[in-house]
């Protein structure tokens, strides 16, 4: 039996933890400073078993981009309980194709073809295979340094780190990595014409969200047209109107040839990505439809909640308030940024995506330690723990946005008098 908050033994938690589910997850985290055991949870906010409020900007990469707990998602969740369950994903469903039909909707022109699967991970995977199959090439190029989670072929398009614990690395017959914003490198890495697809992020998240230079993406997309690539683009963390559009890579004015979508597609409420592709990307589901299954892919309690993700998202009052969490946040971040100017070293934005660098190799972990003691939750990048995930919610309010910014100007100070 599962104890209710207030009646769980926190201590006892941190030890089975320890003992039995991630060790070294658990410990890094204590190790930091961070005796956290996540409780009651809605918006914004979270709470550690024993009371602590934390303002939630980290929003497990997108994952709650409309707060924890929604209530518009949990009751389409609940009302659906009324007549399905996961369905059986051998068949069409009334739910599958409306999700379907929606996701193409709102995606760019041409991109009229949706595969389900249930994280991001899986559905990079997939992303990957289609391309191979459409193109009859295995090579892929990514990012150096970046993620797309930690699935098979996944993996393998990451930073290292991710791959050679698992003896997962591939050579460079298959996985090439090139610098981010280096269009040379990129085509160096395509002049055999042997590649498959090009992955990345439209910002790389663990990478410290560096942004996209001008120029750099169309001319990407104009190399894969060139020497016969496909684009993937994921959009897993990017995606979903974080950059106050439905997908961040036409703000750069790049239609892929393949979009990833997931963690805000569920709506924190229940699993669902997807994979979103052209004619051509998705030529393998004519040939053979049942080359690629998911048991829980598309279940259809998650495209209920997709569906709901999606109405809320092209609400004109959620589209303006994007713009305003957006520029309002920003203006504030300026402010404290002017008092630190040698600490607080640049602001990454593309709408409500950004990142906070900081002076010094590690600094971004200092500040995530005092952003906690301050009830701030956003954590470091990964690949770069110079830069702070700032990921701000799509329905915050003034008043929240008031109070985080309060927060995190002591948070900074303190950080930057530690130094």
């Amino acid at each position: 039996m599962i104890k209710k908050f207030e009646e769980a033994d926190k201590e006892q938690i941190f030890k089975d933890s320890l003992r039995y589910w991630n060790t070294g997850k658990t410990q890094e985290w204590l190790d930091l400073g961070i005796n956290f055991i996540m409780g009651d949870r809605e918006g914004y906010y979270f709470c550690d078993l024993d009371g602590k409020h934390l303002m939630d900007v980290h929003i497990n990469g997108g994952t709650y981009s409309l707060g924890h707990r929604n209530p518009e998602i949990i009751e389409a969740l609940t009302e659906g309980l009324k007549q399905c369950d996961i369905g059986n994903h051998h068949f069409p469903s009334v739910v599958k194709a409306a999700l379907a039909k929606e996701v193409a909707k709102v995606s760019p022109e041409g991109l009229t073809h949706v595969i389900y699967g249930s994280c991001g991970a899986e559905a990079v995977d997939l992303a990957l295979k289609s391309a191979r199959n459409a193109t009859g090439r295995k090579k892929i190029i990514s990012i150096q340094n970046c993620y797309h989670g930690h699935t098979g072929l996944a993996v393998t398009t990451g930073a290292d780190r991710f791959a050679k614990i698992f003896l997962a690395e591939r050579s460079e017959e298959e996985n090439v990595k090139v610098p981010f914003n280096d269009i040379d490198a990129m085509e160096e890495a395509l002049l055999k014409n042997d590649v498959a697809c090009i992955i990345m992020e439209t910002i790389p998240a663990t990478c410290g969200f560096p942004m996209p230079e001008e120029g750099y993406l169309p001319a990407v997309k104009k190399l894969c047209e060139k020497y016969g690539a496909l684009y993937i683009a994921d959009e897993v963390q990017t995606g979903l109107m974080r950059s106050g559009e439905m997908w961040a890579i036409t703000t750069y004015g790049v239609v892929p040839d393949i979009i990833v979508t997931s963690k805000g597609f569920s709506g924190g409420i229940y699993p669902i990505s997807a994979v979103i592709m052209n004619d051509r990307a998705s030529q393998w589901i004519r040939q053979d439809g049942s080359a690629h299954m998911a048991t829980f892919g598309g279940s259809e309690l998650g495209c209920i909640c997709a569906l709901k993700v999606l109405e809320i998202l092209q609400r004109e009052e959620t589209k303006k308030n994007i713009t305003f969490v957006s520029e309002y946040l920003r203006a504030g971040l300026e402010r404290i940024k002017k008092e630190h100017p040698q600490y607080f070293v640049e602001i990454r934005q593309n709408g409500t995506i950004m990142g906070l660098k900081f002076h010094g190799v590690k600094s971004a972990v200092a500040v995530m330690q005092y952003l906690y003691n301050e009830g701030v939750w956003a954590i470091y990048s990964m690949n770069d723990p110079s830069v702070l995930q700032f990921k701000p919610g799509l329905l915050c309010t003034k008043e929240f946005c008031d109070e985080l910014l309060e927060k995190m100007g002591s948070g900074i100070r303190k950080a930057a008098m530690d130094v």
